[in-house]
């Protein structure tokens, strides 16, 4: 893991002040493609064009600005930006603690390690830790990254605190539009019970070994575009006809692969 900081400043909570970094919890590990012209298979290249000037310009003469009401654009250089009058610019600021259950699952943005920035950080970053282990609780937050407010929880993982990003309420689609697209069908008690073993017998996931198959995958395709050949079409489930043989079947399926030696009882086999 890289150990540059992408941000540095302070956790503030009641008159406990920890100085900390924040650190990428996560990397991309994507099989990245590059644009081409697919009339020669040469590389797209993208440039810095001034329309006023009708020219190419290099990138030390690329700022920023915003827009004005009356359609001019104000420049903002990046000492401008430096005096941005925003408390959580240098400081993650601690509204309250919350249970993590009241934290709606769509709001997840992006995941930062917390890490104490000075020897002086130590003792208040532990018991930090310690408290929130204990408690079960998040710190609900605010915090600047990159110009921009977020809202964050921060919460324990491994001994380490984790800041996790939120997006605002209103960046958050309602699904009320959507209501019509909730099916509105009766089931009945055998398909609830056998759902329910179903779940039951997937309990627990290996995700120790699991990985993303599109670079495998791309490399087949590769393969066989190099070779005049067409890549193997991976099967599709079918939809399930019998909603009952569905379930009994892959209740039966679940129970011989994680259980060989478990055979399905008369019970589950009625729905009872």
């Amino acid at each position: 893991m890289s150990a540059t900081a992408t941000w540095s400043g302070t956790i503030a909570f009641g008159m406990v002040v920890i100085p900390v970094q924040l650190l990428a919890a996560t990397e991309a590990h994507t099989v990245r493609l590059h644009e081409i012209h697919t009339a020669d298979g040469s590389r797209v290249q993208h440039r810095r064009f001034c329309a006023a000037e009708d020219r190419e310009i290099p990138y030390s003469e690329v700022g920023r600005g915003v827009a004005l009401p009356d359609g001019r654009t104000l420049p903002l250089s990046e000492d401008d930006l430096a005096r941005l009058p925003l408390p959580t610019k240098r400081t993650i600021t601690v509204a309250g603690f919350i249970e993590p259950q009241g934290v709606v699952p769509l709001s997840y943005d992006r995941p930062y390690y917390i890490a104490p920035a000075s020897r002086d950080a130590d003792r208040p970053y532990a018991l930090m830790v310690e408290v929130l282990s204990k408690t079960g609780l998040v710190a609900m937050a605010k915090v600047a990254i990159r110009n921009r407010e977020r809202r964050a929880i921060i919460s324990p993982y491994r001994g380490l605190l984790l800041l996790q990003t939120l997006r605002w309420r209103d960046e958050i689609r309602d699904p009320a539009d959507l209501a019509h697209l909730v099916p509105a069908v009766p089931l009945s008690d055998r398909e609830r019970r056998l759902a329910e073993v179903l779940v039951q017998e997937m309990i627990g996931v290996d995700d120790s070994v699991d990985h993303d198959g599109y670079a495998h995958a791309l490399e087949q395709l590769v393969d066989a575009v190099i070779a005049g050949e067409e890549p193997a079409e991976p099967p599709q489930p079918e939809p399930a006809v019998d909603l009952i043989t569905a379930l009994q079947q892959s209740v039966d399926e679940a129970r011989s692969t994680r259980h060989p030696t478990k055979h399905p009882s008369k019970a589950d086999r009625d729905g009872k």
